[in-house]
């Protein structure tokens, strides 16, 4: 991680679950960081328990990444204070749970916004600053193996999770649209995707913690990968990573 020692990540989804994980982890390997989530409360607390001498290192900007005007607002206040974007970890999802075949479209197109155009809008204000300023950063992806596989969820019963999985499977295939474009732009910014089994995070309903019982991953399992990634020579692309708990059903 020394190539990153006092450069800037942007972690979005910061204020808890994987996000929280990835903003300390890197605080903790001296990279300066800004955590965005609509709830910025959340992101002060964990500045709070940081070690004191670290604490300058953690900065926490309320944003909602499904608002293009809440993503300019965050990332020109992170460029005028902070001068760059050297990482972006988009991390920020959501999941409404219901059929598609019933439930109220503006939920499922909430999903897709968080989901898909957060990505999007958050990877070309990060992206736009690498260019301008000549450097190669990261782009890491939080997927989910829901972009690899449709999971039907408990047996015997109706699916919930709807455009979830579809939302996953297109971060599937952007991860790779932006390993093709940043190349063919002239750069040689890195794009990884990683892909969690299943998580405990806020996410989880309480029917399905019942349901996978002990096989789960914890928020750090997935923040070590990331920071795995970024730890990679710079001739080394972790394109997709898939990680699951042993015994994993899926």
């Amino acid at each position: 991680m020394e190539r990153w020692q006092n450069k800037v990540a942007v972690v979005t989804g910061a204020s808890s679950g994987i996000g929280a994980a990835i903003v300390k982890d890197l605080v903790a390997a001296g990279v300066q960081v800004i955590g965005l989530a609509r709830r910025q409360e959340k992101i002060e607390e964990i500045i709070a328990g940081l070690p004191q001498e670290k604490r300058s290192l953690l900065t926490a900007l309320k944003c909602d990444v499904s608002n293009l005007e809440s993503v300019n607002k965050a990332f020109d206040e992170i460029i005028t204070k902070f001068g760059g974007v050297d990482i972006l970890v988009n991390n920020a999802g959501c999941i409404k749970t219901g059929q598609m075949v019933s439930m109220d479209p503006q939920l499922i197109q909430s999903v897709l916004q968080t989901n898909v155009m957060g990505v999007v809008y958050c990877t070309q204000r990060a992206f736009k600053s690498l260019k301008e300023r000549n450097v190669n950063g990261h782009v890491v992806l939080i997927n989910s193996i829901c972009g690899h596989k449709v999971i039907a969820g408990p047996p015997d019963s109706a699916p919930v999770s709807n455009i979830y999985t579809p939302s996953k499977y297109a971060i599937t295939a952007i991860t790779e649209i932006y390993r093709q474009e940043f190349y063919g732009l002239g750069t040689k910014t890195k794009v990884t995707s990683i892909s969690p089994g299943v998580v405990d995070t806020e996410i989880l309903s309480d029917e399905h913690r019942k349901w996978i019982e002990d096989r789960i991953l914890s928020p750090h399992d997935i923040s070590n990968a990331v920071l795995y990634t970024l730890s990679t020579p710079p001739h080394v692309q972790i394109h997709e990573m898939i990680i699951k708990p042993v015994g994993e059903l899926f």
